[in-house]
């Protein structure tokens, strides 16, 4: 493997000043963003959450947050334009990998997408008065 090619090509999003939150058992929630003598909170999606605020109301922020929200169902709009139905399935500072949700079916092929961080506009909350419009079956294995 040419390891100078993996170095230039790897662009993680998580910048040098930013720094890491997290809870009491030390799971990551997030980030706070110097931006102005303030700070930008940035949830693990690479999404901003607030405008400039101090330091306490950033750490509230983020942890008020949590990190519920992976867990949340969510819509992936395709390269063909199709909207699927998906699950957050890894995040990390270079990118995020999601899953077709198969709603718990056993024995299914499971497909994942991996995506750049920040997360895309393609990728958005599910509104629950689309949750019954979309199949597990609209895309294939």
């Amino acid at each position: 493997m040419d390891w100078t090619t993996v170095l230039i090509t790897w662009h993680p999003v998580v910048g040098d000043d930013w720094i890491e939150h997290r809870r009491s058992d030390r799971e990551l929630v997030g980030w706070m963003v110097p931006r102005d003598e303030r700070f930008v909170v940035v949830d693990l999606l690479g999404r901003e959450r607030s405008g400039p605020v101090d330091w306490m109301t950033a750490e509230a922020t983020l942890d008020e947050l949590g990190i519920g929200y992976l867990a949340d169902i969510y819509v992936l709009t395709l390269e063909d334009g199709r909207d699927l139905r998906v699950r957050i399935a890894e995040v990390s500072p270079t990118g995020i990998r999601v899953k077709k949700d198969d709603f718990g079916a056993v024995g299914v092929p499971q497909v994942y997408f991996s995506l750049d961080m920040p997360a895309p506009a393609s990728l958005r909350a599910l509104e629950p008065e689309r949750a019954a419009v979309l199949s597990p079956y609209d895309l294939g294995a």
